[in-house]
């Protein structure tokens, strides 16, 4: 089930780079940052198993200004064994964004609602304005985060806040085509680009309630082994959060 209400986050930093999967020797940014980008930094900040975002609009606050930079990368997947570097180093050009900032729009979907698992619990009762915050606005307010966020790849990170209300999105309508949604993965665990077309930004807006955002909803949301590292770290985290929410 789909949550009505809608939290708001703003992000920016100095560099972005959302790649085009179409082109794969140079990196080549989308202008503006894909659903996917903005999943993963809500993740970042609360991921819990049991709900998904499903991000609603990105609002463009800076205009779009693209720079070229060369960039060491590898040209080899990291496999079960060690890369080394000195071997494996490429160098190649990469035009990527600068001076970005956007406005991230989400709400909470939800499979299966119990009393114990209410939106109002990660999202307060009426949103960014509640005066009994959730999980997810008071990791805002404090800066806290599961893992640093990045806008496109891990050495472009982000800073994130508060959406004050005084942004206004850029006065621009710019048309993208096909933009890379996100990767959904079937209940085998199968992985499937989703892509949708005829995309644009209107009114610096790129609105994502889409038929593929939906789809996305259904896409297998797997579990790191109980007894892994990964896990206890998860029970931890949702231990204390736990106290704090009853606080």
């Amino acid at each position: 089930m789909l949550d009505d209400r809608i939290v708001k986050i703003k992000v920016k930093g100095d560099f972005a780079c959302f790649t085009r999967p179409d082109l794969k020797v140079e990196r080549m940014t989308y202008p503006c940052m894909t659903p996917s980008a903005a999943r993963g930094i809500l993740d970042s900040i609360l991921w819990k198993p049991e709900f998904q975002w499903y991000i609603r609009r990105i609002v463009i606050l800076n205009p779009i200004r693209f720079c070229t930079i060369k960039r060491n990368e590898i040209n080899s997947k990291q496999g079960r064994s060690p890369i080394v570097i000195e071997e494996k180093r490429t160098q190649r050009n990469s035009v990527v964004l600068r001076n970005v900032a956007y406005i991230i729009e989400a709400s909470i979907y939800q499979k299966q609602i119990s009393d114990r698992n209410k939106p109002e619990k990660y999202i307060g009762r009426n949103g960014i304005d509640a005066d009994n915050d959730g999980m997810f606005i008071r990791r805002v307010k404090k800066g806290q985060c599961w893992r640093r966020p990045f806008l496109g790849v891990r050495e472009f990170s982000a800073e994130f806040m508060e959406a004050d209300g005084t942004e206004r999105p850029l006065q621009e309508t710019i048309p993208i085509g096909s933009m890379l949604f996100d990767i959904f993965y079937s209940t085998h665990g199968k992985p499937e680009p989703l892509f949708f077309h005829d995309v644009a930004i209107r009114n610096g807006i790129l609105s994502c309630e889409v038929p593929e955002n939906d789809k996305m909803m259904q896409s297998s949301h797997f579990q790191p082994a109980i007894d892994s590292e990964v896990s206890s770290a998860i029970y931890e985290f949702n231990q204390r959060e736990e106290k704090e929410a009853a606080l």
